[in-house]
């Protein structure tokens, strides 16, 4: 055969057996380990010269709950129903129906006042989570330094924060419930005063045009509330607040719009401290919006945060002992989770399209 030929084929032979053997690299020429690569190379070179970062990077996920309402810590787990109380009063005047209750001397037949109790019963539903691993699983862990049963019960706990947050702001659509973003007890009124440019947004408007929605929202729950309950705090959606605080109220001033109206709406002018905070839960939460969804509907809430107005029931998270089934180690984690309870809705105020 001649030479030539048999060196085409012996470089046709190692071809062949290079395609057995498929190495991954990158963009910029270097080599990356895929399962053929260690195998070839030996994987305790890799082990050896890696230096591991053992910090726990958890998913980026944000819970607020805790920070918008207080918790009713009355209820246990032995609890089906979380209920509460409000009460009606009536009472004529003497002379009159509607006048002050004057009486005589000798006066019989003096009026007195009326009540009425009506109560209202919410379902404590159970929440619950299975946190097993196997026996080989931890002995591995303990090796790598990587617990993956703390890891487990931290996933668990962000789960419970993560649907915590669903319930409160939101509530669920599933078993029908609303939070505190979207009750049907709220009214919203349709007309939104508009801005410059005919549109509702607000970074159409001017900062004293978006003063006058902020103090029309805060007076009128206010009003709703007979004047009694100022709210003192307002939720905005995460991109108007950024709008906010990161515009000048005009190119002179050396404060944002947010300042702006931290220091000149009616609740701090009548000193009632007003907390302005954004909320995720905010984005398409307006009539015709789709929640979540940048560019629809955004909602503002102005309410007061005071336990004798709106309050969320639950209880503490409990655990089953350790149950060893074959391999595995099992817990169960679980709690009763109630509905926000809008004691007083008409201490809340909504506002869309701003």
């Amino acid at each position: 055969m001649d030479l030539s030929v048999q060196k085409f084929l012996k470089r046709r032979e190692v071809a062949e057996a290079s395609r057995q053997l498929v190495r991954a690299y990158t963009t910029d020429g270097m080599m990356t380990y895929d399962a053929a690569t260690i195998d070839s190379t030996g994987a305790f070179l890799v082990g050896q010269l890696e230096r591991l970062d053992q910090t726990l990077n958890e998913p980026l996920v944000e819970f607020t709950w805790s920070r918008d309402i207080d918790i009713r810590t009355d209820v246990s787990p032995a609890d089906e129903l979380a209920s509460f109380t409000n009460s009606a009063f009536a009472m004529n005047g003497n002379m009159t129906p509607g006048g002050i209750n004057w009486i005589s001397n000798e006066g019989n037949a003096i009026a007195g006042p009326s009540l009425d109790i009506g109560k209202t019963a919410q379902a404590l539903r159970l929440w619950g989570a299975e946190v097993k691993y196997t026996v080989p699983e931890l002995v591995k862990a303990q090796a790598l330094g990587q617990p993956v049963d703390a890891q487990k019960v931290e996933a668990m706990n962000l789960k419970r924060n993560m649907d915590l947050d669903n319930l409160v702001y939101f509530g669920d659509s599933t078993i029908g419930t609303a939070g505190l973003v979207n009750s049907t007890s709220v009214v919203t009124p349709s007309n939104v005063a508009n801005g410059a440019a005919g549109t509702p947004q607000w970074t159409t408007k001017t900062p004293a045009e978006i003063l006058k929605d902020v103090n029309e929202v805060l007076t009128t729950t206010w009003a709703n509330a007979g004047w009694k309950v100022m709210p003192n705090r307002l939720l905005l959606p995460p991109a108007q607040y950024g709008y906010l605080a990161s515009t000048m109220v005009n190119t002179a001033a050396n404060y944002s719009i947010l300042t702006y109206l931290l220091e000149n709406n009616i609740c701090t002018k009548s000193g009632t401290k007003l907390e302005i905070l954004p909320l995720k839960w905010l984005i398409g939460a307006g009539v015709g919006g789709t929640p979540g969804t940048l560019g629809t509907v955004d909602r503002m809430v102005a309410y007061n945060k005071d336990k004798k107005y709106v309050q969320y029931p639950m209880t503490e998270l409990q655990r089953t002992p350790l149950e060893y089934r074959s391999l595995y180690q099992i817990t169960t984690y679980w709690a009763r989770f109630g509905q926000v309870e809008l004691r007083y809705s008409t201490t809340f105020g909504y506002r869309d399209a701003i």
